[in-house]
C-alpha cells in the first residue's frame, strides 16, 4: 500500500470513528467521494435508472445504518460496493415490489430516527473513449445486453477499475471465476460491437458503420 493509500485510509478510519461517535452529518463527508461508483453498480445490475437511484439510495442508507459494523478489514468503498451490489441483486429478484422505504430530505423521523439526506446527484461516469453519443450509447446497449454475472464482473474491473480482490469480495466468488467472467464478458462485449463500431476507439473519430448488418 501506497503512503498515499494509506493515508486516504487512516482519514477514512478517522471519518467513520466520527460517524460512529454521533456526528452523522460527517458520513456525507464520507460517502461523497463514491457516489457515481455506488450508482454505476447499481445500474449495471438493474439496468432502469429511477431503480438504480433507489437501490443507490438504499445502499447508503443501509452503510449509513450498518456503519459500525464496519471493521476495516477491506476498503470501504469495497464494502459500500458490496453493499450496492447485494441490494441490486435483490431488487432483481424482488423486481416490480414495493420494497423500500422512500428517503426524504429531513434528517430525523417521526421517533426522532436520523435519515440520510436524499443522494439526487447520480450523474453518469465522464470517460474520454465514450466521447461521442452514437459510440457511448452503442456501448450502453452492448453491455445492458450481457448477462447480469458479465455485466457486473465487467463494470467493477473495467469500468470502475477496482482490483481482482476487490471484485472477488465484491461478488462473492474465486479470483478464477472472476478473471473467467470478465474474459466472456469482453468477449461477448466485443462481438457485439464489432459489427457498427468495426474497433474504431480512436477520439475524436466519427462512429462509423461499416457493414451492412
Amino acid at each position: 500500500m501506497s503512503a498515499i493509500q494509506s493515508q486516504s485510509r487512516a482519514a477514512e478510519a478517522q471519518l467513520i470513528k466520527r460517524v460512529c461517535e454521533g456526528e452523522r452529518d460527517v458520513f456525507y463527508e464520507l460517502v461523497r467521494p463514491y457516489e457515481r461508483m455506488v450508482y454505476a453498480t447499481a445500474i449495471s445490475i438493474v439496468k432502469n435508472p429511477a431503480d438504480a437511484e433507489e437501490v443507490a439510495q438504499e445502499a447508503v442508507l443501509k452503510a449509513f445504518s450498518n456503519l459500525s459494523t464496519f471493521r476495516g478489514e477491506s476498503k470501504f468503498s469495497t464494502w459500500l460496493v458490496q453493499i450496492t451490489y447485494n441490494e441490486a441483486k435483490m431488487k432483481l429478484r424482488k423486481a416490480h415490489a414495493n420494497l423500500y422505504e422512500s428517503i426524504d430530505d429531513s434528517q430525523q423521523g417521526e421517533n426522532g430516527e436520523f435519515w440520510p439526506k436524499d443522494y439526487a446527484d447520480w450523474r453518469p461516469i465522464p470517460s474520454e473513449l465514450l466521447e461521442e453519443s452514437e459510440i457511448r450509447q452503442a456501448v450502453q446497449d452492448a453491455i445492458s445486453s450481457l448477462s447480469v454475472n458479465y455485466r457486473a464482473v465487467l463494470i467493477l474491473r473495467d469500468v470502475q477499475r477496482l482490483s481482482i480482490k476487490e471484485t472477488t469480495a465484491i461478488l462473492g466468488i474465486s479470483e478464477g471465476s472472476v478473471k473467467t467472467r470478465l474474459h466472456r464478458a469482453r468477449l461477448l462485449l466485443r462481438d457485439s460491437l464489432a459489427p457498427g463500431i468495426d474497433g474504431c476507439w480512436i477520439k475524436g473519430q466519427p462512429y462509423r458503420k461499416v457493414r451492412p448488418w
